[in-house]
């Protein structure tokens, strides 16, 4: 009865999702506002703060989903401002960018604009949030897929990732990287260690993590259908 009266569970997680998305971006807003920065210039502060060695304009770009030249001049704007310096890069064509101290000072303050949304997370109990945080990679992984939103570094997308190997439901991936097993609460978005996989790598990874499941009661409907 409740399946013909509601929306479709989709849309009503992605209308929750996209209430949440606003008071975001308001937040980030009232928090630029006061660092003096845009959002937009926060965000590759904690780009870079998340990398100490420097990353390039290009590498940027495609982490905040926005073109070269609006990358360029947030990065502009930052070294202008003392927060971010240009060093050489791999060869001479590229510059690598990192933080001042002033800037890495400025980075941290901008990690907790959202700290509001990790309070209100912390009200799940640690079963809640490990789903929760599993479904989100899922979700990503898909929007990847479909060329919604860069690439990121997390676990799925990495050589190091061996998911469900282990017995232990608890921990049943492992990474390689440190020859660890862990569990899906410690499944990382933005992993500094991170190393692409290949394309194959990824999809057998996938398959891996998230291998198709009969939904729940679905064999009782098709032996209803059959009789």
């Amino acid at each position: 009865m409740f399946d013909s009266l509601s929306e479709p569970i989709a849309r009503r997680v992605t209308a929750g999702l996209a209430k949440i998305a606003l008071v975001l971006r308001s937040r980030a807003w009232k928090g630029a506002g006061a660092a003096g920065v845009t959002p937009t210039q926060g965000q590759a502060l904690g780009l870079l703060r998340d990398a100490p060695d420097g990353i390039g304009l290009r590498a940027i770009a495609k982490l905040l989903g926005v073109t070269p030249p609006t990358a360029s001049d947030a990065v502009n704007t930052l070294v202008a401002k003392g927060l971010v310096t240009k060093a050489p890069g791999a060869d001479r064509r590229s510059i690598n960018l990192v933080l001042t101290p002033r800037g890495e000072t400025l980075a941290d303050q901008t990690r907790e604009w959202p700290s509001f949304l990790a309070d209100a997370v912390d009200t799940l109990d640690p079963v809640e949030q490990a789903a929760l945080l599993r479904a989100l990679v899922k979700v990503i992984r898909s929007l990847q897929q479909a060329g919604d939103v860069p690439l990121q570094r997390m676990c799925l997308t990495c050589t190091f990732f061996r998911p469900n190997v282990h017995h232990d439901a608890a921990a049943p991936h492992h990474c390689a990287y440190v020859d660890a097993p862990f569990g899906d609460r410690h499944l990382r978005l933005a992993c500094p260690e991170h190393a692409p996989a290949s394309v194959e790598e990824q999809e057998r990874a996938w398959q891996a993590f998230a291998p198709l499941r009969t939904p729940p009661g679905a064999d009782a409907h098709a032996a209803g259908r059959s009789d």
